[in-house]
């Protein structure tokens, strides 16, 4: 429990930050938050977020969390005062309460962070295979307890990648094809449930894993153009060198053959002082993991398509984006990608995401760690013009794949990254 001092002094922050302010500026941000309560926790607001869950399915939005996190709470962060920022926030799948006369209430919204709302009078679990099997599954790759009201990203924690092996499995164990556009509206255990149970063709319970899903014959072809990426270099790198006073260290820790470049990513330059910064033989080889979304518009994407990027989309053909972006390595290429998945907001390190380690185990290739310097303050989210400052990019030696998994080679990449940046 809270001393009274603390609870004092977060009542008088209460008061300084106009916490209503807030939930109305998150109202606007994003199309997808139905309602958000702001208060104030270890003294700074943080946001409960009732997403729309009804908009979320017409839009076959899989990702909810992403897409509240990056375009909701990232996005007003940006603009807002030092003490206004939100530094936490949770998503409930229940409405959040409300006083009598229409307020939210406080309390009862402070309890739903540490309480676990479950459903109950829905009546027992249904006891058939389906049921059985499908819960068997999903007990192996969540650690929270499945239960019928389970959401299966809010609750259960499954992210992308496990939603890409979840259709595998329902395909290969019940018959049915799952993409992503059904799916968005069978993210609780019990309508999930239902619709196998209702268009299942058997009832078998199949072993899934990356190898076979990375190394699955695919209709994608790369788009090879190597004299377009040497005229890309040639027209970055002078005027890097020039305006940032670009420095380039550690090009002699490229090892032969397919490998994986991992930068951290800060900044919308980031994938242009890469490929800037690559040795020719190199970067004529060199595939670029990119968002649809932000390089998918009809004036972008010929040009991306040509620029050796693959374009993927996370809450679109996932299992044909992952195979994608595991060609060029298979091809005996290699791919640059981004482990964190999204730009850092404060130049921190985000988590980093296992879908890299993945491919490197799986295809055994190597990954060169990369550090990025200077280009946060160069050109942060939300600027447009970059600013004149030093950029450093340094190229590690390279992580090879052993026999840990894929969270402990992650975290061998990125302890490297902040061992070097530390030491600076």
């Amino acid at each position: 429990m809270k001393g009274k001092g603390e609870k004092k002094m977060s009542e008088e922050k209460s008061k300084q930050v106009d916490l209503s302010k807030i939930e109305s500026a998150l109202l606007k941000r994003s199309a997808f938050i139905k309602e958000a309560a702001v208060i104030i926790k270890e003294g700074h607001p943080f946001a409960v977020i009732y997403p729309d869950f009804e908009l979320l399915k017409k839009a076959a939005v899989i990702n909810i969390e992403e897409e509240i996190k990056w375009y909701g709470v990232e996005l007003y962060n940006i603009d807002a005062q030092e003490d206004e920022k939100i530094r936490g926030y949770r998503i409930v799948t229940h409405p959040l309460a409300r006083t009598p006369e229409g307020e939210w209430d406080k309390r009862a919204v402070s309890q739903q962070l540490t309480q676990a709302e479950e459903a109950e009078g829905e009546g027992s679990e249904p006891g058939d295979e389906i049921y059985r099997k499908l819960k068997k599954y999903l007990n192996s790759v969540s650690v929270h307890p499945v239960h019928m009201r389970s959401h299966l990203e809010l609750d259960l924690e499954l992210d992308s990648l496990e939603y890409v092996m979840l259709f595998v499995f329902i395909e290969k164990s019940f018959g049915l094809h799952l993409d992503e556009k059904v799916f968005s509206r069978l993210m609780v255990m019990q309508d999930l449930y239902r619709w196998v149970h209702k268009h299942s063709k058997k009832a078998g319970f199949a072993e899934v894993n990356w190898n076979d899903l990375l190394n699955e014959k695919s209709r994608e072809k790369l788009v090879y153009s190597p004299w377009v990426m040497m005229a890309w270099k040639l027209a970055l790198l002078p005027f890097f060198k020039l305006y940032f006073r670009l420095k380039i260290s550690g090009r002699e820790n490229f090892p032969e053959g397919p490998f994986i470049i991992a930068p951290n990513h800060c900044s919308m330059l980031d994938g242009f002082i890469v490929l800037a910064t690559l040795p020719p033989p190199v970067l004529k080889k060199s595939f670029f993991l990119a968002y649809e979304g932000e390089f998918g518009t009809p004036r972008l994407k010929p040009l991306a398509r040509h620029s050796q990027m693959l374009l993927i989309d996370i809450d679109k053909d996932l299992k044909i984006s992952l195979q994608r972006t595991a060609l060029p390595l298979i091809e005996s290429k290699n791919l640059v990608i981004f482990p964190e998945n999204a730009r850092s907001r404060d130049g921190k390190l985000l988590p980093f995401k296992k879908f890299f380690a993945i491919l490197s185990k799986e295809i055994n290739v190597p990954i060169v760690p990369t550090l990025l310097q200077g280009t946060f303050e160069a050109l942060p989210a939300g600027k447009i013009f970059p600013k004149r400052t030093d950029i450093t990019i340094e190229y590690l030696k390279p992580v090879y794949p052993g026999e840990e998994n894929y969270e402990e080679l992650s975290g061998r990449v990125k302890k490297a990254i902040q061992t070097q940046l530390q030491s600076h």
